[in-house]
């Protein structure tokens, strides 16, 4: 029981595995707040959350809404320095952000808890008294119209916004919301509109606290983090303003039965079918979208995915409820089709209708409603605990649907069987409600419309009743049933004793085929366990041909699992097979209880492998694809691909993998797969609610099956054999530039990824690194991207690859080309340097105690602590105690050490600086490319003209995989 004001106890539904505290409380401006007390957590959180979203937005300034989260972030009354929220935030160990939907804002923030109650302050006075000023507003809205720039080539938005522009005009879900410069700017400026004087009065319209929902995680107890959100929260105005949610219904009659044609940018061929139905919020205990997604979506034989699956028409399918508001909604259909699947469009859509006609003449089964329900139960129940941030999101975006009981459960909890309702939705997905998109590359040339906001060629026709009952009764039958009883459901959640409370991983077994690090939970009382197997692969990566076939190997693998794994994953255990640059891992992870039935299976199909010749052709189409379509990735995605090529020992090209793919047949698979595995060893990784002798016996399990027999599938490596992950050693003083054309003509983007290669892996220098991008992210991203507008993606991070740290700059612009941005960053460096320089020794300690707070997070959940733990067994480091030793080297550093490394590693013109700039030219810089080819070299400057040479020519850095004989096993007690 949560209690609010004395005279109002409300309860607050929560999981029984939730030791945190809940109260609600209302303020005297009636804002509802959540207020959450968790003394174990490192990080405090906030999120509010605002009813009004770009349905609100006025006739002829699209993306107002948006525009306005934009500004909120700039400065306050109280605080009017510009940026200097994000700034306190980003630089006490936190994040924020904000998103706009359709009907609501949600702005957020994290931060290191003993500076919470300061950025709490500074986040309500985004609602207490914002500075809007109008410089702030014309940079925005170029900001805004940078982030429009960068989604104008997705399919997912140019095909969502031709779903909405196919909708009754005078509807809310017909508009534009992302808005750009034209909306915001040129349109407004032509009819006498002032942007800036619209945005205040958006703002003192929609932002009052009486409609608002606020979430707070704090560390402090519940009376404590009351007083404090009493005290800030409290000057938030209420201006009574009532909150009007979009009712009517955006489709009319002809929305519907109609046919759309449309020309993506990506190749592939996809297919959408929706039907305007009641949003589950209405019916949320009954979920009657959750029951029929369930069944609609579901993989498992008889299934509709597993009947397109096995005729080569599908490669994947997904179904469930979709984009709408509070009062309306659409049930989707999406599907991925294989070209044959294009070719039978027809049969498709009539195996879909057949499916529903199927559930329909069933009618609403209890039992698959109570199995549906109990998984959903057990599943909340043992949820791993998240982020502060990701959950005051969650919750403050439900206040606004659900009463406070179910604020923390949201829809996530089926529990009344309504046979009524379910058939109630189901009677509406019918061919009279039906809008069906179609889209695919083949259609172009062959439409006769354009939508107006991305310029996506489609075309519509009426399609009636009848038609889709004439591809019904000739679609194949295929023998569509319901699910069977799920046998992956866990009955035993009981939690293993355990003896011996490791803080590390133990090397609990050691043979010549494996290794294996065991590490039983300590700190999380969860019936849940983690098996990761690294299969090591000399044949693996040893060509382009090799490479190839390896990610075939491992999506057939993927592809033959995947009917008997979906019910596991749907009970809360899941597998992930994939492919690395020296074999292939194998995960599985989820409740114990059964996790080595699902093991064994995925070892059988690895030691059983056939090549199915038909699966063979559907993934070999998809992989074609995949190649085809990589021309349309981001500018800076392909920036970080010649990077990678650059620097990565064992890297192929993508015209190399395409061009030997088109060539590959079934046999060259038949033939590499015995060679692939001929010698192998396993690193592996057992942790969780697992004892010491079953952990043992799984990797025996796996050992037997690959080297035991009288014909072994698999031998030991030789010494030599154990491969090693390399990088390029950069020369020092020396700006080495790669240049090249983006690969999409269309796209107007350019992008700068910008290298700075640091140090090998050792304490004292990576903190160094660390503080560093600390202090310089978001002055950079200010500069670069608030102040100077050179792009909307900007951010400075740290990398780590094969062992070796560096920096790294990404900006995308479509208004500055890439070496203008070089030269930039080297100027904001010099700015930089003064700032350090200008550090007091007090801030400067602020700043070493939040990167310390930073690295003493405790892991939240058992997922956590074993990414962290596999990542240094997968490296080769082992460096199991690595928080504790960099604390300590951080607590020696002053602010001399990180200037002197300031100044020997990063800034322009340092003796030790390494440095690799990729720069990938739009079409709105391509006479700047051109130019650039016939410049002379700068000092210090050599461009790359051929990668391979290039890398042929420089020495690398040594492999922290070294030799490990030094190893040994360790005694755990079986428990």
């Amino acid at each position: 029981m949560a209690v609010g004001r004395v005279d109002e106890p409300v309860e607050i539904f929560k999981a029984r595995s939730d030791k945190r505290e809940y109260r609600r409380i209302v303020l005297q401006n009636s804002l509802e707040v959540l207020l959450i007390s968790d003394p174990e957590t490192d990080k405090c959180a906030a999120s509010m959350d605002v009813p009004v979203g770009y349905y609100s937005d006025p006739k002829g300034l699209e993306g107002l809404a948006h525009f306005l989260e934009h500004m909120l972030f700039y400065a306050s009354e109280k605080y009017p320095v510009e940026n200097s929220y994000s700034k306190y935030i980003t630089q006490h160990g936190g994040s924020t952000n904000a998103y706009t939907s359709s009907e609501h804002t949600n702005f957020y923030f994290d931060i290191n808890a003993d500076c919470f109650e300061e950025a709490l302050d500074r986040f309500a006075q985004f609602f207490v008294k914002p500075l809007m000023s109008p410089d702030a507003t014309t940079r925005e809205i170029k900001a805004v119209d940078s982030e429009n720039q960068n989604n104008l080539l997705s399919d997912g938005h140019r095909i969502y916004q031709l779903q909405k522009h196919l909708s009754s005009k005078d509807h809310p879900f017909h508009k534009f919301g992302t808005g750009n410069w034209d909306t915001l700017e040129v349109q407004p400026k032509a009819r006498g509109v002032n942007t800036r004087e619209e945005l205040l009065k958006f703002y003192d319209e929609n932002y009052s606290a009486n409609l608002m929902h606020l979430v707070v995680y704090a560390k402090d107890c519940l009376d404590k983090a009351q007083t404090l959100v009493q005290s800030i929260f409290q000057e938030v105005p209420n201006t009574n303003r009532s909150y009007s949610p979009v009712t009517d219904q955006p489709c009319k009659s002809e929305h519907l039965q109609i046919l759309v044609r449309a020309v993506p940018i990506k190749q592939g061929h996809r297919l959408r079918l929706l039907w305007p139905i009641i949003p589950d919020l209405t019916y949320y205990k009954e979920a009657p979208s959750n029951y029929l997604s369930h069944l609609i979506g579901h993989e498992g034989e008889g299934s509709l995915f597993y009947i397109l699956k096995k005729l080569a028409w599908a490669t994947s399918l997904w179904a469930g409820e979709s984009s709408g508001g509070h009062h309306f909604s659409f049930f989707e259909v999406y599907i991925s089709l294989t070209d044959a699947g294009h070719d039978h469009f027809e049969d498709v859509v009539g195996l879909v209708f057949k499916y529903i006609g199927l559930l329909r003449q069933a009618g609403a089964c209890k039992w698959i409603y109570d199995e549906l329900s109990a998984l959903s139960e057990t599943n909340f129940h043992y949820q791993d605990k998240g982020s502060p941030i990701g959950y005051v999101v969650y919750v403050a975006s439900n206040m606004q649907f659900y009463p406070p009981i179910d604020w923390l459960v949201g829809s996530s909890l089926p529990s009344r069987f309504s046979p009524e309702i379910i058939e109630a939705v189901l009677n509406d997905l019918t061919p009279q409600n039906v809008r069906i998109i179609w889209v695919s590359t083949k259609f172009e040339g062959n439409t006769d419309s354009t939508e107006p906001w991305y310029g996506t060629a489609y075309s519509v026709e009426k399609i009636t009743s009848s038609t889709i009952e004439q591809w019904m009764e000739k679609a194949p039958d295929g023998n569509l049933h319901l699910p069977v009883p799920n046998m992956f459901i866990p009955t035993d959640l009981s939690i293993k004793t355990v003896s011996n409370k490791m803080n590390f991983p133990a090397l609990l077994r050691k043979s010549p085929h494996s290794r294996l690090w065991y590490k039983p939970d300590t700190l999380f009382s969860m019936p849940k366990g983690h098996c990761i197997i690294y299969f090591t692969c000399p044949q693996s990566k040893s060509s382009p041909e090799s490479a190839v076939l390896t990610s075939i190997f491992v999506s057939l693998l993927k592809d033959y699992l995947n009917e008997y794994a979906y019910d596991a994953e749907l009970a809360g255990l899941n597998y992930w097979i994939s492919a690395h640059c020296s074999g292939f891992e194998v995960t599985v992870s989820g409740y114990n209880h059964k996790m080595r039935i699902l093991l064994e299976k995925v070892i059988d199909k690895i030691t059983n492998f056939k090549v199915e010749p038909d699966r063979f052709v559907v993934i070999k189409e998809l992989y074609s694809k995949q190649y085809q379509n990589i021309k349309f990735q981001q500018p800076y995605e392909q920036a970080l691909y010649y990077y990678s090529l650059i620097l990565r020992e064992h890297s192929w090209s993508w015209d190399d993998e395409r061009e030997v793919l088109t060539n590959l047949e079934v046999d060259d698979l038949v033939k590499f797969y015995p060679l692939l595995l001929s010698r192998t060893f396993l690193e592996c990784y057992i942790a969780g609610n697992i004892d010491s002798k079953e952990a043992v016996s799984m990797i025996q399990y796996v050992e037997d099956a690959l080297y035991k027999g009288t014909k072994p599938l698999s031998r030991a490596l030789f010494a030599s054999e154990h491969l090693s992950s390399r990088i390029i050693n950069l020369e020092e003083s020396v700006n080495y530039v790669y240049a090249a054309e983006g690969l999409n003509s269309c796209d107007e983007n350019s992008a700068l990824v910008h290298y700075i290669q640091v140090h090998p892996d050792e304490y004292i220098e990576n903190v160094k690194l660390q503080l560093f991008v600390l202090i310089a992210k978001q002055p950079a991203f200010d500069q670069l991207r608030s102040v100077e507008q050179l792009g909307y993606i900007t951010s400075l991070s740290r990398t780590s690859d094969a062992g070796v740290r560096g920096l790294q700059l990404i900006v995308q612009s479509s208004v500055k080309d890439p070496r203008y941005i070089e030269s930039r960053f080297q100027a904001f460096l010099k700015l930089l340097e003064t700032q350090l320089l200008d550090m007091s020794d007090d801030e400067f300690k602020k700043k070493v105690n939040a990167l310390i707070d930073i690295k003493l997070e405790k892991f939240k959940s058992l997922s956590e602590e074993t990414n962290f733990f596999w990542w240094e067994i997968s490296a080769g480091t082992y460096r199991f105690d690595r928080i504790e030793n960099e604390v300590a080297a951080l607590k020696q550093i002053t602010k001399t050490d990180l200037i002197d490394f300031f100044n020997e590693y990063v800034n322009a013109g340092a003796p030790k600086r390494k440095s690799l700039s990729l720069q990938v030219f739009g079409s709105s810089h391509s006479s700047e490319f051109k130019s650039g080819k016939v410049d002379p070299a700068e000092p210090n400057v050599i461009q790359i003209e051929d990668i391979y040479s290039f890398r042929r020519s420089r020495p690398l850095h040594h492999s922290f995989k070294g030799d490990l004989v030094h190893l040994r096993p360790h005694d755990v007690d079986h428990q």
